[in-house]
């Protein structure tokens, strides 16, 4: 399984709209046996959509995602896990144990109302209030 997140520095971008770079990370058996960066140049929505889609990614962690952006994504078939923040290290470790939905990695101003509510493109079916 492919998964893409976006990056700025060591950190999780905080809009897919414009970050520049993905860390594509190659997923096998609940452990991450490739990663590498790839610039991102595409600025159009459905450009950007498409090269996911060709590059096989089945699941996109990000910060914000505007929902013209979100609609062309999860029309392709690809999960959107959004507003996450913190460093790319440890939100992937976070996604192998399926504990994305710790505080931790919510992004500022996202509490627990408002991140129930933003989190529609993912539901936490396994997370408990952390």
């Amino acid at each position: 399984m492919k998964v893409a997140l976006t990056v700025w520095e060591n950190r999780i971008s905080p809009l897919f709209d414009a970050t520049r770079t993905l860390l594509i990370a190659e997923i096998c058996n609940g452990k991450v046996i490739e990663k590498h960066r790839l610039p991102l140049d595409c600025i159009s929505p459905f450009a950007r959509a498409a090269t996911l889609e060709e590059l096989g990614i089945v699941t996109l962690i990000c910060g914000g995602v505007s929902d013209f952006f979100a609609k062309l994504i999860e029309a392709r078939n690809i999960q959107i896990i959004s507003f996450v923040a913190g460093r790319v290290d440890e939100v992937i470790d976070a996604f192998l144990r399926d504990g994305l939905c710790h505080q931790k990695f919510r992004m500022p101003g996202c509490g627990d109302r408002q991140h129930k509510k933003k989190q529609r493109r993912r539901r936490h079916e396994n997370c408990s209030e952390q």
